[in-house]
């Protein structure tokens, strides 16, 4: 692990400082780094993701308590700190580029590097990363929904994005990624996290939460992208009622023909408005919509 003044130098010998537009925000608080690194599980066995390795300071912990990592850094200067310290570990697979292809879509070239992992070890996949703000609900959310899904999310986050993945039904916070949360597995608060714990401060408060899938709840839901569909139809529109909802149904979505059977049978009413909905509410109205589609 690297305090702040071995960042400062990394940085300074490299040319360059940290980049607020890519929410390099630094975890300096070295305390807390093992906090992270001991909540996450981790086992000889296990490839882990990491999302923006930095300069390497965390990454060089993952390492020591897993059986592979797969870290991505975007900014090609901090890449190429991290490549040359740790170019001799062989359990390490160092990407350079952004993590996702698109909001709905994990980049093909870290999928393919963590399935190969995955063969390798046999072990589980987890994600311990000091997650940048900007990608932070989009990672978690295709972990959650697949088609490769992570055992275990333990990250640092804003506290926003904290506040979302913990919201329930009625609170401004509610949305798809609450929902994708509670309908698939259990959410641990581990720490509030100030910005002095980070360099440079960040304008706001962060937390590290912990995420663990539970594979009888995730069983509960018929099919998974018609259920990410579903979510996204209704909450796209939180405070019109459903049934005024559905007239913005496409994809596949477009072939279901009777909604009112679908509320009916899901005990849903369709003048609620989909910021009212729990989570089972969702994935009955999803398996059933998925009944009339397939």
């Amino acid at each position: 692990m690297q305090t702040k003044q071995e960042i400062e130098q990394l940085l300074a010998a490299a040319g360059t400082r940290p980049k607020h537009r890519l929410g390099q925000n630094f975890l300096i608080d070295l305390n807390l780094m093992r906090v992270l690194v001991q909540s996450a599980g981790m086992h000889s066995g296990d490839v882990v993701l990491e999302v923006g390795c930095g300069t390497g300071s965390l990454t060089e912990e993952l390492l020591l308590h897993s059986g592979r990592v797969v870290g991505i850094e975007y900014d090609p200067v901090l890449f190429g700190i991290v490549q040359k310290r740790l170019a001799c570990e062989e359990s390490l697979t160092l990407l350079c580029g952004d993590v996702l292809e698109s909001k709905n879509t994990l980049n093909h070239t870290v999928v393919e590097a963590l399935q190969k992992a995955l063969e390798e070890t046999g072990g589980r996949l987890l994600l311990v990363s000091n997650l940048p703000y900007n990608v932070a609900s989009s990672v978690m959310a295709n972990l959650i929904a697949g088609p490769l899904t992570a055992e275990s999310m333990t990250v640092t986050v804003q506290k926003e994005v904290a506040e979302r993945m913990a919201a329930v039904p009625g609170h401004k916070e509610y949305g798809p990624l609450s929902i994708l949360m509670t309908a698939t597995g259990d959410l641990h608060y581990l720490k509030h996290l100030p910005p002095t714990v980070f360099w440079p401060r960040p304008q706001v408060d962060s937390a590290m939460v912990r995420f663990v899938r539970n594979p009888q709840k995730a069983a509960q839901i018929h099919n998974m992208d018609v259920f990410r569909q579903v979510v996204h139809l209704f909450m796209s529109h939180r405070r019109k009622m459903l049934k005024a909802c559905i007239h913005f149904a496409e994809g596949e979505l477009a072939a279901v023909r009777h909604w009112a059977d679908v509320f009916a049978e899901a005990f849903v009413d369709g003048q609620s408005r989909p910021e009212e909905l729990s989570a089972a509410d969702y994935i009955n109205i999803a398996n059933l919509c998925f009944e009339q589609i397939r």
